[in-house]
């Protein structure tokens, strides 16, 4: 039976659970991924999303700051999660299906405004984050997953809105994206989202610097969707939800959707 999976960075869950609940109304993916949710798990408005059918939710948290959640209608078991770089954050949980599709959620480090390791030590961490993701998606090869999340990074000419202004600014660094390949090619992910939609500027995040978001357009993907090679085929209908980005008290994140018929 085929299901649809939606990942976003909503900047806070308890803050902006209206707008949750708002995409579990009007768009009502089967399976919701949440990062920065800023929050513990038991003080998570759970109550709220299982009201509309996500009964079923896999999450890690942490006071203020990281986390994340898979809320979902579907069965799902908590199937771990890994602390890359040995950060102590709430960044990483994994659930498996019935079906036994196992659903990465990651929230990569963001890295600071500094793309030099020895100045600025979150880019290290980042970095650092990246090779341990590396390392164990190389060792555990991973089959029939899924992997979501905001990575942090847009790798694409067409994933930033300027690729030669953005070349040494954080998230688009050659370093980066470097790492980001290297992630990819150690797990034999595929990159569903541009499978999908192979040609064109996409984006998932607008900065909340711009006064006027839309008609600015400055924005970078950052969200992710891929799927293990074996299932690579499976993955369709990928779209970002914009208009999100305008909604009230918005998330500077818009959801990103697939579908798989597994």
């Amino acid at each position: 039976m085929p299901f649809t999976i939606a990942t976003w960075n909503i900047n806070s869950v308890r803050l902006r659970a209206g707008l949750v609940t708002r995409l579990m109304q009007e768009e009502a993916p089967d399976i919701l991924c949440l990062q920065e949710c800023k929050s513990p798990v038991d003080k998570m408005p759970l109550a709220e999303f299982a009201a509309l059918g996500y009964a079923h939710v896999v999450a890690r948290g942490q006071k203020g700051y990281n986390g994340v959640a898979i809320l979902s209608k579907l069965p799902i078991e908590d199937a771990g999660d890994m602390d890359f770089a040995t950060l102590g954050h709430a960044r990483h949980v994994a659930g498996r299906l019935e079906n036994g599709v196992v659903i990465h959620n990651f929230y990569v480090p963001a890295g600071g405004d500094v793309p030099d390791r020895a100045v600025n030590e979150k880019f290290g961490q980042k970095l650092d984050y990246l090779a341990g993701m590396r390392d164990w998606f190389r060792e555990s090869r991973p089959s029939k997953s899924i992997l979501v999340g905001d990575l942090n990074i847009a790798p694409r000419e067409d994933d930033v809105w300027n690729h030669k202004q953005l070349l040494k600014i954080v998230s688009h660094t050659p370093v980066e994206v470097a790492h980001l390949d290297d992630v990819m090619t150690a797990g034999g992910w595929a990159d569903v989202t541009r499978a999908d939609i192979p040609e064109g500027q996409l984006y998932s995040w607008w900065s909340y610097r711009a006064s006027d978001w839309d008609s600015a357009d400055k924005g970078r993907r950052l969200d992710h969707v891929w799927a293990s090679d074996d299932i690579r085929g499976a993955g369709h209908s990928s779209r970002i939800l914009r208009a999100a980005r305008g909604w009230e008290q918005p998330s500077d994140h818009a959801p990103v959707f697939a579908t798989f018929d597994l």
